[in-house]
């Protein structure tokens, strides 16, 4: 572990130290998400009997209360600071993850989802603000990137660590997931009661939503990312753990080593993937990273149809392979090229639209896959790599509606600054 802590270190030692401490908070945080998230649709369909179709309404809830908290939150980190909201959010999902294991109606499960989805509303928003503040302007793609990194190195421990807990024979092994997951989020805390509040700029509480929505370009790229995550990361998070155990027999140990493998590879290549991306255009990272996706679905589909148990094990392994390198161009791209599209009074505001993005995406994505899941579970995977392809051309038609300063990942060609792309 101390390797791998120095080697993530000497990808970019030129971040601030607040940016690494802020990283150890997530990485902790993100190691409790990796012992629940694989398991949560199976705790509910397979230990609390809820359906398939309803479950992924659940975890839709979810998705829905944050879309609500996380404009809220936008507005408020530009208002008294993205730490305290950052705070707040993170005591509000520690109480209601806790309360997990009373579920026993689907009504309960519904009401402790919307609860955990307004505290990772104001979560991702606030959060995003904090990293953009306490980094320098072109080093930003290098914190998202590393952002990325730690929280998948935590998810991979976690997933690797709830696969050995979690046995739907036993429903009180998910219990200690739950509340293991609810200390990680109280840890976070004490981690960022130590870490200084970016100061904040009196112009950012002169805007409002409305100046966002009149950003044309922006608000398709946002538009863009709610498909990538409602066809992509919503579908692969949410639904192929139930569908690897229930139509491909994979165990609950073999979930997470899928889960793991997804995040180890977003840890060992993120930030080199970061490197190699510095000089070249953004949207051509997004167009490769939808036909990827594309491509992990149709695996997905045919390890499912056609092997069982380990052999299927093996297979899905590979498509979180392929999924894990797609997510390293997303997490190269997606955030920082938000970040520079906004003006600095806006930049809490714009971050609230960016980070519900993904929330209007796990919305749709589980509450329509997860109906498609219940009926007809080996037409989901089709329906979404073709979703996936429209994103692809989506991304290279919107690239000429964008500023052109922000084409291009930031970085240095023998030794200058990245040039602007030609028309």
């Amino acid at each position: 572990m101390a390797c791998l802590g120095s080697y993530i270190r000497s990808l970019d030692p030129r971040l601030p130290q607040a940016v690494w401490i802020l990283q150890g908070g997530g990485l902790l945080n993100s190691f409790g998400n990796g012992l629940v998230l694989p398991f949560l649709i199976i705790y509910l369909h397979n230990v609390r009997g809820v359906s398939l179709g309803l479950a992924g309404l659940i975890a839709a809830a979810n998705s829905a209360a944050a879309l609500v908290t996380g404009f809220v939150a936008g507005s408020l980190s530009g208002r008294i600071g993205p730490r305290r909201v950052l705070m707040a959010a993170l005591c509000v999902m520690s109480a209601a993850i806790a309360l997990f294991p009373l579920i026993r109606e689907a009504w309960h499960a519904f009401a402790l989802s919307a609860a955990l989805g307004a505290g990772s509303g104001a979560f991702w928003p606030s959060q995003s603000t904090l990293v953009n503040g306490l980094t320098p302007p072109r080093r930003r793609h290098s914190a998202f990137a590393l952002q990325r990194v730690t929280m998948n190195l935590g998810v991979a421990l976690g997933g690797l660590s709830g696969g050995v807990i979690a046995s739907t024979a036993h429903p009180t092994t998910f219990t200690v997931l739950f509340l293991l997951d609810a200390g990680t989020f109280l840890g976070y805390l004490l981690v960022l009661s130590r870490l200084r509040s970016p100061e904040l700029d009196p112009e950012r509480l002169e805007g409002s939503y409305a100046q966002v929505l009149r950003d044309r370009p922006f608000v398709s790229y946002v538009l863009l990312n709610a498909l990538f995550m409602g066809a992509a990361m919503a579908v692969f998070v949410e639904l192929l753990p139930p569908f690897a155990k229930n139509q491909a027999h994979v165990s609950e140990l073999g979930i997470g080593i899928i889960w793991s493998v997804d995040a180890l590879v977003v840890v060992l290549a993120q930030l080199p993937v970061a490197k190699l991306a510095e000089g070249r255009r953004r949207m051509q990272g997004l167009a490769l990273m939808g036909v990827l996706w594309a491509a992990v679905m149709m695996v997905v589909a045919g390890g499912g149809y056609w092997l069982m148990g380990g052999a299927a094990t093996a297979v899905l392994a590979v498509a979180a392979v392929l999924f894990g390198i797609g997510e390293c161009l997303h997490g190269t791209i997606h955030v920082p090229l938000a970040a520079e599209l906004a003006p600095a009074r806006l930049i809490g505001r714009y971050m609230a639209f960016s980070s519900q993005s993904w929330q209007v995406g796990w919305i749709v994505g589980p509450a329509v896959g997860g109906f498609i899941l219940q009926h007809d579970p080996y037409a989901l995977w089709p329906l979404a790599a073709g979703a996936n392809l429209v994103g692809a051309s989506w991304a290279l038609l919107l690239e000429r509606r964008l500023p052109r300063g922000a084409w291009l990942t930031p970085g240095t060609v023998r030794g200058e600054l990245a040039p602007e792309p030609m028309r």
